[in-house]
């Protein structure tokens, strides 16, 4: 169970995190306030584990009030100025909901705290995942290693896996590669592309450069996907 507060000036807007909140069982909702330096004796007193935070308020905006924290809680932004993005996950958030949002994309942004919140009460050796796995290739078992592992790529009824020193066809579909591949390492970009987040060069428009490979990034769902790309990774001036 996560305890949870809203901090947003408008009253609409509480209302309906509220709702959403309310509807998803690993989430209590400890408090509601329309100014964030009304929050501050919550988190003083009480676990708070998340905080849905607007950003733009009076006196204090969302970005400034997490700056003044000791102890940071984890944060989901909500407010209606996606330009704030970079910013906020310059703060370590878990998630930038931009209003209006549904409720899908709310437990979307649920999740991630939650699991974000299991991983870090397990112990260490629970989180460490293999460091490899084997695919059926040109009539032999072929070992991938995590660590060497650049993009896979779906052809039709069969998917290629494109390593450091080697392409490797499997017949498998695109899907099982996907679900097998641990999320915090690997980012489904495209319909027919899911790439090694730590071995991503650059980006450019709407694409990733992996080495001497451009790929695309489908459209509808490039914010997701710079979101999480970026996430704790992104420094500015």
């Amino acid at each position: 169970m996560l305890n949870c507060i809203i901090i947003d000036d408008e009253p609409l807007a509480r209302k309906g995190l509220r709702e959403y909140l309310l509807d998803v069982d690993f989430l209590h909702l400890s408090g509601e306030f329309g100014n964030p330096l009304k929050a501050m004796t919550v988190l003083e007193q009480e676990k708070i584990d998340l905080v849905f935070l607007d950003i733009q308020m009076p006196k204090l905006t969302g970005l400034e009030f997490i700056k003044t924290l000791k102890t940071q809680p984890l944060v989901i932004f909500t407010t209606a100025y996606p330009q704030y993005a970079v910013e906020g996950f310059d703060l370590d958030a878990v998630d930038y909901l931009v209003k209006p949002f549904s409720f899908d994309r709310f437990l979307k942004a649920a999740m991630k705290a939650k699991m974000h919140v299991e991983n870090a009460r397990q112990p260490i050796h629970e989180k460490t995942d293999p460091a490899y796995f084997f695919i059926k290739s040109d009539n032999k078992l072929v070992k991938v290693l995590y660590d060497d592992l650049l993009f896979v790529e779906a052809l039709q009824n069969y998917v290629a896996v494109h390593s450091k020193d080697k392409k490797l066809i499997t017949y498998l579909t695109f899907k099982s590669v996907e679900e097998h591949l641990p999320p915090d390492r690997f980012l489904k970009i495209h319909k027919s592309y899911i790439v090694s987040i730590e071995k991503i060069d650059s980006i450019e428009g709407n694409e990733v450069k992996i080495g001497s490979h451009s790929l695309p990034i489908s459209r509808s769902i490039k914010e997701e996907v710079m979101e999480k790309i970026l996430q704790n990774r992104y420094l500015k001036r």
